[in-house]
């Protein structure tokens, strides 16, 4: 098992990344807040460097290899898309030369700006063969592997979007991330643990990549036996990490949204914050108005938008049929909920 980071790593990766990189604005929407009952805030990283959180946590990896004298000449990494475009940008930055591995099904826009960020991409018919040939590769002579969220330094770098919220905002109820790999989702629970200790941290996966959600029952770490296949590209991962885990179990809450929720809420936001919003943060309102729906109105929700780099063939999908003629009710009679 890796190191588990605790919220002083987040703090100092802050301090590495903080002049690099933009620090995103929070929004929130007049109309969403009177249909939920409270006030619900968005940490927008959509509007982050390459259109992705992710780019927090692969530069201050590669930050602290460099404060320790030990930045290689070649990174590597295996993702489906936002991270594979995190370093790709923070290795162009630093001079450094980078590999990607990934599954075939990686989204287009991604793997274009990926390699326009100068980095390689090799392609595979499956992710755990990608996963496979990463390892092979960071063998090689004076390469490192920069995984996509099982380590302390990327989980610490994904955690400074919390803190940054949580700076700019104070008291909130609750926290909500979505769930892939978990390195956002643990970052957010170390920053809000630490700032706003009274605070709910919940999760939100898609139900057809309910991994993380399988392992949280079972207490123990279970991977998906078949590729999942799910609107919300950036969290079909097929297993969290023994170190995202160990944190993971500390949530409040946890919640699996089906793929009509996830259109749903894409529309939404889409049309409530004026933003190009991923699935996979948009996925996480279902567990929001659940929240909601069961909690006294008046109190304050943090939303992390973890990116807005999609497809079009995902736009596509979001749009076939047309959620906005139906907006949200929430119902505080008797706790439940109509969408």
């Amino acid at each position: 098992m890796g190191k588990t980071p605790d919220f002083d790593s987040v703090k100092k990766a802050s301090a590495r990344i903080n002049e690099v990189l933009k620090r995103t604005p929070i929004v929130e929407s007049t109309l969403l807040n009177s249909w939920m009952g409270h006030r619900i805030l968005f940490k927008a990283e959509c509007l982050q460097t390459i259109g992705a959180f992710k780019i927090r946590g692969a530069m201050n990896f590669l930050a602290k290899l460099k404060e320790e004298g030990r930045l290689p000449s070649k990174v590597v990494a295996n993702s489906s898309g936002n991270h594979a475009q995190a370093v790709a940008y923070a290795a162009a930055h630093f001079g450094i030369k980078a590999t990607i591995f990934a599954s075939e099904n990686i989204s287009p826009i991604k793997a274009a700006a990926t390699k326009s960020y100068g980095a390689e991409l090799k392609l595979f018919a499956t992710r755990p063969e990608a996963d496979i040939a990463v390892k092979e590769a960071a063998e090689g002579a004076d390469t490192v592997w920069i995984p996509p969220f099982n380590h302390e330094d990327i989980i610490a770098g994904q955690g400074t979007a919390a803190l940054e919220a949580l700076e700019d905002e104070g008291d909130v109820d609750a926290v909500f991330a979505p769930c892939g790999g978990g390195g956002l989702l643990a970052g957010t629970l170390l920053a809000t643990r630490a700032l706003q200790p009274n605070a709910l941290v919940i999760g939100a996966e898609p139900a057809e990549a309910n991994d993380a959600s399988l392992s949280l029952q079972a207490g123990e770490i279970v991977a998906l036996e078949h590729t999942p296949v799910t609107l919300a590209d950036g969290a079909a991962t097929p297993s969290v990490g023994d170190v995202t885990f160990e944190l993971l179990q500390q949530l409040d809450d946890f919640y699996e949204v089906d793929e009509l929720q996830i259109a749903y809420w894409t529309q939404w936001l889409h049309h409530l914050l004026k933003l190009h919003i991923e699935p996979t943060c948009a996925m996480t309102m279902a567990a929001v108005a659940s929240w909601a729906a069961n909690t006294p109105p008046g109190k304050t929700a943090l939303v992390m938008l973890s990116g807005g780099n999609i497809s079009q063939a995902s736009m596509a999908a979001i749009w076939e049929q047309d959620f906005l003629l139906q907006p949200p009710i929430i119902d505080f009679d008797d706790g439940t909920e109509e969408l």
